[in-house]
């Protein structure tokens, strides 16, 4: 593994990285929603065509010479330079924060090129800056190079794109999906947009992609880390943890989903009982894993299969305190959900207070579409009703509860 330090570059083939090869950006936010994007740009350092910017609206670009996949949390580019056209002179990889903070509070991270090059970095290289050019593959005298460039930017995304020659799509009035730009060389605007759903029954639906299904649909729940609490600096993920007490308690908070198929049948996905599901036979869902530590880059992660989403009736995407003390207050918790050809979809975890449990949203086949609902609704033991039993009833799923592990 060759370590490239600030200002550092190379020929990709003295370095033992051959296309095709993967760019992967891991990122330990501090608590901060940041957003990976890569602009293809020409020998002027200028966004020519607008399907050469790659992000969380567009992943990927024409022939499919840079491909992003944001499962897990992380920013991987599964990157072609054969396939990219000669006006395509660079690659330029940037993080920008979405929200509050600046780049001074990222802990160390890094850009890896395969498993050639590592370029690590932190925020004690930058000051109040929103963004951060992090990394460049180029082409000089006709061989591509790797320069690690960690540099500040004043603006977030939005000035970034305007930056690299970019026009920015107005955004629209009702929450919409966001197609894939027509595979044609007229420059478009760039819609940056996400939908947020603000406040508890906010909603939106979506229509499948034309002739298909809604293909895999992540859900993706992180937290925040407490700064005023925090522990000594520690890696703790994408958009970071949930406070200061993470990395010495060990608080584990939950991702799981009830559902309702379309003959009636109902079920569960969690961590708890080890009820992983499945994707590719019923239930159509799956959990990845399980974060115990609250350290993990990607926080919680759950797939739906949307290619059989005909056979899912509903599905209530919840979480939960596991171990560690409830104080929803101090989570700014989050949940992506983000699918194919589609804008992202957030929710926040907004209000609460000791309660352990959260149902978080609801997504629904209403009629062939698919429909979000923001639920954010908090359930606290009652008696011997446990949180999820309560929750059960509330929305009248009809399972049958009892006492489970991890373990």
């Amino acid at each position: 593994m060759n370590e490239f330090a600030r200002g550092q570059k190379g020929k990709l083939a003295d370095l033992g990285c051959n296309s095709p090869f993967t760019v992967e950006l891991d990122i330990a936010a501090a608590g901060m929603a940041i957003d990976v994007s890569c602009f293809g740009v020409d020998s002027a350092d200028q966004l020519a065509d607008e399907r050469y910017m790659v992000f969380y609206n567009q992943l990927a670009s024409p022939e499919g010479a840079v491909k992003l996949d944001l499962a897990g949390g992380k920013a991987r580019f599964a990157v072609n330079l054969e396939a990219l056209p000669a006006s395509v002179a660079k690659l330029v990889f940037v993080a920008a924060i979405d929200g509050n903070g600046t780049m001074r509070a990222v802990g160390q991270s890094a850009m890896n090129l395969g498993g050639a090059v590592r370029f690590a970095w932190s925020g004690a290289d930058f000051q109040d800056e929103k963004a951060v050019i992090v990394g460049e593959v180029y082409r000089k005298d006709g061989v591509w190079r790797f320069g690690a460039v960690g540099q500040g930017f004043n603006g977030g995304l939005s000035a970034l794109l305007k930056h690299f020659g970019g026009a920015e799509a107005a955004p629209s009035a009702v929450p919409a999906a966001a197609p894939v730009p027509a595979a044609t060389p007229a420059a478009k605007p760039v819609s940056l947009s996400k939908v947020t759903l603000e406040k508890r029954g906010d909603k939106i639906s979506l229509d499948k992609r034309a002739g298909q299904g809604f293909g895999r649909i992540h859900v993706n729940l992180n937290w925040n880390q407490n700064s005023a609490t925090a522990a000594p600096p520690v890696k703790i993920g994408f958009l970071a943890k949930l406070t200061g007490a993470v990395a010495s308690t060990g608080i584990d908070l939950d991702l799981g989903c009830m559902y309702e198929m379309a003959d009636g049948k109902t079920g569960l996905v969690q961590a708890l009982g080890n009820a992983w599901g499945e994707l590719d036979r019923r239930p159509y869902i799956k959990l990845e894993g399980d974060d115990r530590t609250g350290q993990v880059a990607g926080g919680e992660n759950l797939t739906i299969n949307g290619d059989h989403f005909s056979d899912i009736k509903r599905a209530l995407i919840f979480t939960f305190i596991y171990k560690g003390a409830a104080n929803w207050a101090a989570t700014d918790g989050v949940v992506t959900i983000k699918m194919p050809e589609q804008a992202p979809i957030e929710v926040r975890l907004d209000q609460g207070g000791d309660q352990r449990m959260c149902a978080i949203a609801m997504i629904e086949n209403v009629g062939g579409r698919l429909q979000v609902t923001k639920l954010a609704e908090y359930f606290a033991q009652e008696g011997k009703q446990s949180a999820h039993e309560l929750m059960d009833r509330r929305f009248g799923f009809g399972l049958r509860w009892t006492t489970g592990t991890k373990d």
